[in-house]
């Protein structure tokens, strides 16, 4: 029996066997595993390989999320930016260190940086879905900013996941966002969308997921059911970069802290791992323009505001399609497409756009100037 095609009255396996009786990973063992990858993240702290972050503050402390405010000598007309990361991943992959540090960046051409970091999911937040991560959560750290600087536009900057939800407040709120920067971040998923939305199709229902494993997800069964999809990317990909970086010492330096960085998963609740497994990833609702939060419905091609959207054929896990043929289902929305190419240093290519030299030699000061520009007009 496929997964979905299941009622939540017909899960009634025992916990811990497939239908067949075949074993699965328990939960505990699950979460077992991410304390244990988080102790070995912690370890290479010690030695020196965690990231190097500007410094900031809690500007809120929100449910499931905290408000981040990073403060340096930035004109006080300059441009806001919201960044909203990937939501099972810790943040710092945008200030890995300071050569290749996104909010660094931003900061020395005069914008003001707030970043929302997702925090790990409690049992009683199980519950938050897409209706909180694409909407509620945003909409409340936007109204902290505009209370502590006036703007109640800023540019929104997301990478991956993290992108897909930025576009989707964008798609509900349009008069609330100034532009919107998106790192390899998936627009249309089912044809478009990979080998992820090509392992979905093949895979039961993720409530029957859920059930098996845990909720909220263990970052270890995200991280497991991502490498089975694509191995290619994230086995393949990840010794080829550790060979080409280990004679450069600032790509081997960025090497090793992405390393430490994979080790640092967060649980997804229950809810969001459903909503982007069944209504992203499986139906293709966004691009449908079926995509359901809560009492809202909304699509791609309410998207208004401007866009520049960085592609990444090297990156194998977002292919271009699945950004330009979401931009292309929005015709109010004046786009500009940058690319990149690829490069030493990033463990994977799909986070080549944040961490890597070349990413902020070639495109970062086209995206800034974008950004200026976007603000200018505003």
């Amino acid at each position: 029996m496929r997964g979905d095609h299941l009622k939540p009255n017909q899960l009634v396996f025992q916990r811990g066997t497939t239908p067949s009786g075949r074993a699965v990973l328990a939960p505990m063992t699950l979460q077992w595993m991410d304390d244990m990858r988080r102790q070995i993240g912690a370890a290479l702290d010690v030695i020196g390989l965690g990231p190097q972050e500007h410094p900031w503050r809690t500007a809120a402390e929100l449910l499931g999320a905290r408000l981040r405010a990073y403060d340096g000598q930035c004109d006080a007309s300059g441009p806001i930016i919201l960044i909203i990361p990937a939501p099972f991943k810790r943040p710092y992959t945008w200030d890995l260190l300071p050569c290749v540090s996104v909010v660094r960046h931003c900061l020395r051409r005069g914008a003001s940086v707030y970043l929302l970091e997702w925090l790990p999911p409690t049992k009683a937040q199980d519950g938050l879905g897409l209706a909180e991560y694409g909407c509620q959560l945003p909409s409340t750290a936007m109204d902290v900013i505009k209370s502590e600087t006036g703007v109640s536009t800023p540019i929104l900057a997301g990478h991956s996941l993290g992108g897909t939800l930025a576009a989707i407040f964008a798609t509900l709120f349009s008069e609330r966002v100034g532009g919107l920067v998106l790192l390899d971040a998936p627009l249309a998923f089912g044809v478009h969308g990979g080998p992820l939305a090509r392992a979905v199709k093949r895979a039961p229902h993720a409530r029957y997921i859920r059930y098996l494993i845990g909720s909220p997800v263990p970052g270890s069964a995200i991280n497991a059911l991502s490498a089975a999809a694509a191995p290619e990317v994230f086995h393949a990909q990840r010794q080829a970069d550790l060979i080409a970086s280990v004679l450069d010492p600032t790509a081997f330096a960025i090497h090793a802290r992405v390393e430490r960085w994979s080790l640092d998963e967060l649980p997804l609740p229950g809810q969001l791992f459903e909503d982007l497994f069944e209504q992203l990833y499986r139906e293709d609702n966004l691009l449908g323009g079926r995509l359901v939060l809560g009492r809202r419905r909304t699509g791609i091609a309410r998207l208004k505001c401007p866009v520049i959207a960085i592609v990444n054929p090297a990156g194998g896990i977002v292919p271009p399609a699945s950004v330009l043929a979401g931009l292309a289902a929005a015709p109010d929305c004046s786009a500009t497409v940058l690319t990149y190419r690829g490069a030493p240093g990033p463990m994977l290519q799909h986070l080549g756009p944040l961490v890597t030299p070349e990413a902020h030699h070639r495109l970062w000061p086209k995206v800034l100037k974008w950004v200026d520009r976007i603000w200018a007009q505003s």
